[in-house]
């Protein structure tokens, strides 16, 4: 079946779910109760995208969709789509004058100073901090990413890598001598230090923390999946397997990559 307009086609289904005859469990929802839904979608949507899989990342990409729709609906007595398109589009036009506008800027820093400046100015409270529309439930691997961003945009952060290295080297020095000390919370406030740091390091060398740190964690779950299969060609249990067994088969794993 060929659709005109699947937008129409999906909002119609989530009408029909809401209305009579509808579903007692949609009846239920409120904007509130589906962001544990939209958070784990949105989860679904990152894997998918990261998997590479079209297929997938299109499946993802609607379930996504369809919360953000339904939460739309939902609140229809005080805002249409509509709005929500125009002042997204008024939004992006306003803040990137340099492509909507005649005006210009130097760097990508002078860029996203004036981002940022833009941001503070769209808001009511023009006394609020610089920091305060960084979402407070963001992953903290991702929300320190944000914050050093934000501060790196406000000219609040070091003058150079050379200054982030020495800085790194410090509360590394701090963590070994919190440990030497027995002390466990005070090891890892200075453990939380250095990954702060790190991961203002890597945001100066253009790398995402939070992604980098996926990555590694899927590539150490594949290649213990391979060893494992590994181990089973050779006729071994993999739960009964010695450290140098494991090595050995996790070098063999690594290498076939």
């Amino acid at each position: 079946m060929k659709h005109k307009n699947s937008l129409d086609e999906v909002l119609q289904v989530i009408r029909t779910l809401l209305g009579p005859g509808g579903c007692p469990w949609d009846k239920e929802q409120t904007p509130d109760s589906l962001c544990d839904y939209l958070i784990e979608e949105a989860f679904e949507l990152v894997s998918a995208v990261r998997s590479k899989d079209p297929a997938e990342i299109m499946e993802e990409m609607g379930d996504v969709f369809f919360l953000l729709f339904f939460m739309a609906l939902l609140h229809e007595k005080d805002f249409s789509l509509e709005d929500v398109w125009a002042k997204a589009a008024s939004k992006m036009i306003t803040r990137h004058p340099h492509v909507f506008r005649d005006e210009q800027f130097a760097t990508r820093e002078d860029l996203m100073r004036n981002w940022e400046k833009v941001k503070k100015e769209e808001k009511t409270d023009k006394n609020s901090s610089t920091f305060a529309s960084i979402p407070k439930n963001l992953p903290p691997l991702l929300m320190a990413y944000r914050i050093n961003s934000k501060a790196a945009r406000s000219g609040f952060t070091w003058n150079n890598d050379s200054e982030v290295e020495e800085k790194l080297a410090e509360e590394w020095d701090e963590f070994k001598q919190a440990r030497q000390s027995r002390d466990r919370g005070q090891a890892e406030k200075e453990f939380g230090d250095y990954l702060f740091t790190l991961v203002e390091y890597g945001r100066r060398k253009g790398i995402k923390a939070n992604t980098a740190l996926s990555m590694a964690n899927s590539k150490f779950l594949r290649r213990v999946q391979d060893m494992e299969d590994l181990a089973r060609k050779k006729g071994l249990d993999p739960s009964g397997l010695n450290m140098e067994q494991m090595n050995s088969l996790w070098d063999e794993a690594k290498a076939a990559e």
